[in-house]
């Protein structure tokens, strides 16, 4: 019993013993357990960071490069274009718009307004002109065309004077004087942006946007690159080229007032001194201002109509008149140019204004935008050449061919001046002395090669020097697949001529003399040139005569049927913006 209960304490030790080694073991492993759970959640934290910052990254570098590509895509569309889409397009919308919207106007007041006589045999009868003809001769004088469906005498005051505001809204001058306009009042809102925000900041830090934020921004920037100018700061050369925009507006204001003044005056004097002239507006019942007026403002903008129906047929042995009117002719079209250095340079020289002496010191295109009309020295002299030698060339054709034809009954100085006079209006005016319908063949297609031929054509045989250099630019597929679509101007003008054929076939077979090709290609060719010139009708060309025939004082227009009148005003139209286009047709290899 004893010993017995003598052992009894030394395993009751042992047991307690185990029992705290086990649980100061599970303490432990517990303890690690809650250890490992920790670092183990600090790592999950640490990569669900991580992974934030990652997907973060991804996004930020996805964004950054989709912007990145966007810019470039507008980029490529802004340079591929060439200015194509944003300036060239919207140029040719607004010069089309324009055209359309003041031709319709025109055609609602002629409608609106009496007549002052009814037409002779025009209508089958009806008092006065339809529609179709009035529209049309509207769009030709809008487009300075001159193409006759309607004769001119059946017109009241009130619509000659309509005309005239058609004509002068549609020339060449004062479209380009509006263009002018424009571009001096977007420099000068610029000009007042840049000024306000320039005030605005405080003196000690005043940082400017050197980025031009206008359409003519590439404009400015070229000039002042290809200038003397990098010295003076982007203010100075906007400046400048708003004060030249301004001057040069100016100089084509004063050409078109002074003009259309000393036009008016002189023709007014002629016929108060001409006895035949006088008689000849007597019997017409045109008052000798209103005549005066209509002839200079169509003679300068290039129109050629005339408030009488035989246009200046009636005034073939008025050989003053007809010299008065050539230089008018000359300065609104193929010479105006030329006209309009001369001026610059005189300006320039009579005030020493600063961007006068630029604009002749220098490139005045560039600074100006006013690329169409402002002219090298050279090229201007050359002009003025090859205008005087194409008129000598055709002068001798004339004179040559139709001394006894057309010429006969005049004296040699009358027909003289009437070759000469047609010689000048065949680019682009189109007043005629003579019947083109007697003229030689070999003479109309001459005349057919001169209405083609763009006003300011020159034989130049020098390297250009003007500094007016297309830019290389990225072109997208697009603008290049538009591009191709482009076809040369023959190409148009064949898809025209083929189009009136298919609309007058019928004529073409039952009245083939005054229905000819040749008649037909002088038509679509003198509407394309804005020019005027017109074969005529005649009934006694016809092969089985009508009794209820009679001939009006019309171009060859004026019997064709409305599908092929509403052709020649596309003609018109397209021709009055044929500078949009005349690049055309490079995609076409022959050969």
């Amino acid at each position: 019993m004893h010993s017995f209960s003598a052992r009894k304490p030394h395993n009751t030790t042992v047991h307690v013993q185990n029992n705290s080694t086990r649980t100061h073991t599970m303490a432990g492993a517990h303890h690690k357990l809650r250890e490992l759970s920790h670092h183990v959640r600090r790592t999950a934290a640490a990569l669900d960071k991580a992974m934030s910052r990652l997907c973060s990254l991804c996004k930020s570098y996805a964004h950054h490069h989709v912007t990145e590509r966007a810019a470039r895509w507008r980029h490529a569309l802004r340079c591929g274009a060439g200015q194509v889409w944003p300036s060239r397009l919207g140029s040719l919308l607004v010069h089309a718009a324009y055209l359309l919207a003041v031709s319709w106007l025109g055609y609602l007041l002629l409608d609106e307004l009496k007549f002052r006589a009814p037409p002779a045999g025009h209508g089958g009868g009806r008092g006065r002109p339809r529609g179709i003809d009035l529209f049309f001769t509207a769009v030709s004088a809008v487009t300075v065309s001159s193409m006759s469906a309607v004769e001119m005498e059946v017109f009241s005051y009130g619509q000659l004077f309509v005309l005239t505001v058609l004509m002068f809204a549609g020339g060449e001058v004062f479209v380009s004087l509006v263009g002018l306009a424009s571009k001096w009042y977007k420099l000068r809102k610029q000009g007042i942006g840049i000024s306000q925000r320039v005030e605005s900041h405080d003196d000690g830090g005043v940082e400017l946007e050197t980025t031009p934020q206008v359409a003519n921004a590439a404009d400015i920037e070229s000039w002042t690159r290809n200038s003397d100018e990098t010295s003076k700061s982007p203010i100075d050369a906007k400046r400048l080229r708003r004060e030249a925009v301004r001057s040069l507006s100016l100089v084509v204001l004063a050409i078109l007032v002074v003009a259309h003044v000393l036009g008016a005056a002189a023709i007014a004097a002629y016929v108060y001194t001409s006895p035949g002239a006088r008689r000849t507006l007597r019997s017409k019942a045109l008052s000798v201002w209103t005549f005066a007026v209509f002839t200079t403002v169509s003679t300068f903008s290039s129109c050629g109509f005339m408030p009488n129906n035989e246009n200046m047929a009636a005034f073939r042995r008025d050989t003053g008149l007809q010299l008065l009117l050539m230089p008018l002719a000359l300065a609104g079209n193929t010479l105006f140019p030329t006209l309009l250095a001369v001026c610059v340079r005189a300006a320039a020289a009579a005030t020493r204004r600063p961007e006068l002496v630029e604009m002749t010191a220098r490139n005045g295109r560039e600074l100006t935008g006013y690329y169409h009309h402002l002219l090298p020295a050279r090229r201007c002299a050359m002009l003025a050449a090859t205008v005087a030698g194409l008129v000598a060339v055709q002068v001798c054709m004339v004179c040559g061919m139709e001394w006894g034809g057309a010429l006969r009954g005049m004296g040699p100085w009358e027909k003289v001046s009437n070759a000469v006079f047609v010689a000048v209006n065949s680019r682009h005016t189109g007043e005629s002395t003579l019947d083109l319908s007697t003229l030689a063949p070999a003479i109309l297609v001459l005349l057919v090669l001169m209405m083609y031929l763009p006003p300011y054509t020159t034989w130049f045989p020098f390297e250009e020097s003007s500094g007016v250099k297309d830019h290389p630019t990225e072109e997208t597929p697009g603008v290049r697949l538009l591009k191709s679509t482009a076809l040369s101007q023959l190409s148009y003008l064949a898809i025209f001529i083929i189009a009136i054929c298919v609309t007058e076939r019928e004529n073409l077979e039952e009245d083939p003399l005054n229905f000819s090709l040749l008649s037909i290609v002088v038509e679509v060719v003198s509407a394309y040139g804005n020019v005027g010139f017109s074969m005529g009708y005649s009934c006694s060309r016809q092969i089985s005569p009508d009794a209820l025939c009679t001939d009006r004082w019309t171009g060859f227009v004026g019997r064709w049927s409305d599908s092929g009148k509403l052709i020649l005003i596309l003609v018109m139209l397209f021709g009055r913006l044929k500078k949009f286009s005349i690049k055309g047709g490079k995609a076409w290899k022959l050969g």
